[in-house]
C-alpha cells in the first residue's frame, strides 16, 4: 500500500463517525491551541521587555543617590544630596567602559506660549542624553557642551509637549515661558510612546542641567547619573568601578554603607523576563497535559474501532494484507487523527493569541518554530499513542477475526 492509498483509507475510516472523531481530536486541539498561545503570550512579553531596554536607552546604568535616615525613619533612595556633576565627570574620566554620562535634575514646570500653557516635566541633563537614552531629535538640534557651561536659557521638547503648545505649527526656534524664564526652543526630541509604566514619555522639556540647578531647581546636586557603557559586556565592571569610585570621592570608610545605589534597567528587565519565561513554562505544561491526555483519548478510540473492525482486519488478511499493512493502516489513521487536530489547534491558538492582544492589551508573538514544533508533537502524540492499538490489530489471527461477531 502506498502512503497516498493508506491516508486515503484512513480519512475514509475517520469519516464512518464524525462526532465521534472531532471528539478525539478535541484534546489534541485543545492542548496545541494551549501550547501555541502560551508560548505566544511568554515571546511577546519578552520582546516587549526587549523594546522596553532599547527604549531606556543604550547599556544602560542609573546612579541614584542614596538614603537618608532621620530619626531612625530610613527616607529611600534619592534622598540624599550626595551626587554632583563633578561626581559625573569623575566618572567618565576613570571609569573604564564608559562611553557617557549624563547628570540629571528635574522639576515639575508650567510651560506657556502665547494663550496655550501645559504642566510637564523639566529634566535636566547632558548634551549626551540623547546619545544615552537612544532618543533623536528630529526636528531642529540637541543643545551643546557651551550651552551647559553657560546654563543658557535653551531646551528640546517631546512630540507632545510641542502638540499641546503648538499644535500642527513648527515649534523649532520659538520661545516658550518656563516659570517666567524665557526659553528658546532647538529641536524636537522622536516620538517614544509610553514607558512600562504607562507614562507618555513624550511629555517631557529636557534642558541644560546646570539651567534646571540654577535658574529652576535652585540646587547645586544632581538626582541622578546616566551612564551608558560602551558594550553590554562591559556594564558589569562599569557598575564595580564607579561603586569604588564614588565611595572614594565621597571619603566612605570600609563598612561605612553607600550613600548612592547603582542600578541597570538590564538586571530588572532580565528579571521581569525570567518571570515570564517561568510563567510561559508552567502554563506550556498545562497545554502539554492536554496534549497527553488527548492522546490517551486516540488510543482509547483506536481501541475501539479495532474491535468494531476485527472481521474488516481479517478479510484484509485472507485477501492478502500483511501484518505491517495493517498496523500501517491503523497508525496512519492515529497519525492523521492527531495531525488534523493540531491543525485545527494551531490555527485556535493563533487566534485566540490575537484576540487577547486586542481585547487585553497584552503583546503576543506566534512565531513558526512555536508553530512547527506543534505540528511535530501533535504527529508525535498520534504515533505514540496509536503504536498499541495498530500492533493489537496486526497481531489478530485471521481466522479468529473472521469468526468474530
Amino acid at each position: 500500500m502506498n502512503p497516498r492509498e493508506v491516508i486515503r483509507i484512513a480519512l475514509r475510516a475517520l469519516a464512518r463517525n464524525k462526532l465521534r472523531t472531532i471528539l478525539t481530536m478535541l484534546g489534541i486541539i485543545i492542548g496545541v491551541g494551549a501550547v501555541i498561545c502560551t508560548v505566544a503570550i511568554g515571546q511577546g512579553a519578552s520582546q516587549q521587555v526587549q523594546q522596553q531596554i532599547q527604549a531606556l536607552g543604550t547599556n544602560i546604568i542609573m546612579v541614584f543617590s542614596g538614603n537618608v535616615n532621620v530619626g531612625g525613619v530610613r527616607m529611600g533612595n534619592g534622598a540624599n544630596k550626595t551626587l554632583t556633576a563633578d561626581d559625573a565627570q569623575a566618572i567618565l574620566q576613570h571609569v573604564q567602559g564608559v562611553a557617557a554620562v549624563s547628570p540629571m535634575v528635574g522639576s515639575t514646570v508650567q510651560v506657556v506660549n502665547g494663550n496655550q500653557n501645559w504642566l510637564t516635566r523639566a529634566n535636566g541633563a547632558s548634551q549626551d542624553f540623547s546619545l544615552i537614552r537612544n532618543w533623536p531629535v528630529v526636528s531642529g538640534s540637541m543643545f551643546s557642551q557651551r550651552d551647559v557651561d553657560m546654563a543658557t536659557d535653551v531646551c528640546v521638547i517631546g512630540k507632545t509637549v510641542a502638540t499641546q503648545l503648538f499644535g500642527d505649527s513648527d515649534p523649532v526656534g520659538q520661545m516658550i515661558r518656563v516659570q517666567n524664564l524665557p526659553f528658546r526652543i532647538l529641536g524636537v526630541l522622536q516620538t517614544k510612546g509610553q514607558n512600562s509604566n504607562g507614562q507618555d514619555q513624550d511629555d517631557t522639556l529636557i534642558m541644560p542641567y546646570s539651567t534646571v540647578q540654577k535658574k529652576i531647581s535652585g540646587i547645586s546636586w544632581v538626582q541622578l547619573i546616566m551612564v551608558s557603557t560602551a558594550s553590554q559586556e562591559s556594564m558589569g565592571v562599569a557598575q564595580t568601578g564607579i561603586a569604588a569610585l564614588l565611595r572614594q570621592r565621597h571619603h566612605l570608610r570600609p563598612g561605612e554603607d553607600n550613600d548612592f545605589s547603582v542600578t541597570s534597567p538590564n538586571e530588572m528587565a532580565q528579571a521581569s523576563a525570567a518571570t515570564a519565561n517561568t510563567l510561559t513554562f508552567l502554563l506550556g505544561a498545562v497545554g502539554a497535559v492536554s496534549l497527553v491526555v488527548g492522546g490517551i483519548g486516540i488510543m482509547n478510540i483506536m481501541l475501539v474501532s479495532v474491535t468494531e473492525r476485527t472481521r474488516e482486519i481479517g478479510v484484509r488478511m485472507a485477501v492478502g494484507a500483511t501484518e505491517q499493512d495493517v498496523q500501517w493502516q491503523f497508525l496512519s489513521e492515529a497519525l492523521v487523527l492527531s495531525s488534523l487536530g493540531g491543525l485545527i489547534g494551531i490555527a485556535a491558538g493563533v487566534a485566540t493569541s490575537a484576540t487577547i492582544s486586542r481585547l487585553a492589551g497584552w503583546a503576543t508573538f506566534v512565531s513558526p518554530v512555536s508553530v512547527v514544533v506543534a505540528v511535530i508533537f501533535s504527529a508525535l502524540v498520534g504515533i505514540i499513542f496509536g503504536f498499541y492499538p495498530a500492533r493489537k490489530a496486526a497481531r489478530m489471527d485471521p481466522i479468529e477475526a473472521l469468526r468474530y461477531e
